[in-house]
């Protein structure tokens, strides 16, 4: 079950990725660089994929996804945001975040072969700050990517707490650890079903309005 959940994920992301590349002329940044994110992320996937096929390490990815996730993401509600005081501290976090990342894998180059939960926890908590913060932008301005912005904070919330847990379920039985992957494998359906709805309640129903 758990595989076959997994290679649903994989499809919703490239599907998703597909249509919002589609739609990609003529929309604002935050809109491009979240195709970006896309397009990461499936990469990424890819090459995990591509690795464990052949019987070697993908550990490592972990860290290009996460790392790669906070800076294009960060990015993302930095496009959105336009309180100052919002957007120095997605600038300021930004930069103490990957600084101390870098620091701590060029001391310690062994960590990046492993599961680093430092990692995990200040880049997914920081991202949920910054979709609190347009959600509470949003209060008083345009809804513009709500979806979106509800399936991350969903996400990265849900998928926090259950890293956190599978680190120590792992420690004391496999079919845990395995409970604990298949849940994060919905939660990765979940976070990508957000997407779709988003671009169909915002761009494809846009093009029907557009062309009646």
């Amino acid at each position: 079950m758990h595989l076959y959940l997994v290679k649903f994920g994989y499809i919703l992301l490239l599907l998703n990725f597909i249509l919002y590349a589609i739609k990609l002329r003529g929309k604002n940044d935050a809109y491009k660089v979240f195709a970006f994110y896309l397009l990461v992320i499936l990469c990424v996937q890819v090459i995990a994929r591509i690795l464990k096929e052949k019987g070697l390490d993908n550990l490592f990815l972990s860290h290009v996804y996460f790392m790669g996730q906070f800076a294009i993401l960060s990015l993302f509600y930095l496009k959105l945001v336009k309180d100052p005081f919002q957007q120095k501290a997605i600038k300021i976090g930004f930069v103490l975040v990957l600084s101390t990342l870098i620091i701590q894998y060029g001391l310690k180059p062994e960590m990046f072969f492993k599961f680093n939960l430092y990692e995990i926890f200040i880049t997914s908590f920081l991202l949920i700050i910054y979709a609190v913060f347009h959600f509470y932008n949003m209060l008083d301005e345009k809804k513009e990517f709500y979806y979106i912005n509800m399936g991350i904070l969903l996400y990265l919330f849900a998928s926090t707490i259950l890293f956190l847990i599978g680190n120590l379920t792992t420690k004391f039985s496999k079919d845990l650890s395995m409970i604990t992957w298949t849940l994060n494998a919905i939660l990765i359906i979940v976070y990508h079903l957000f997407f779709l709805y988003e671009w169909k309640v915002s761009y494809f129903r846009t093009k029907a309005i557009n062309s009646n």
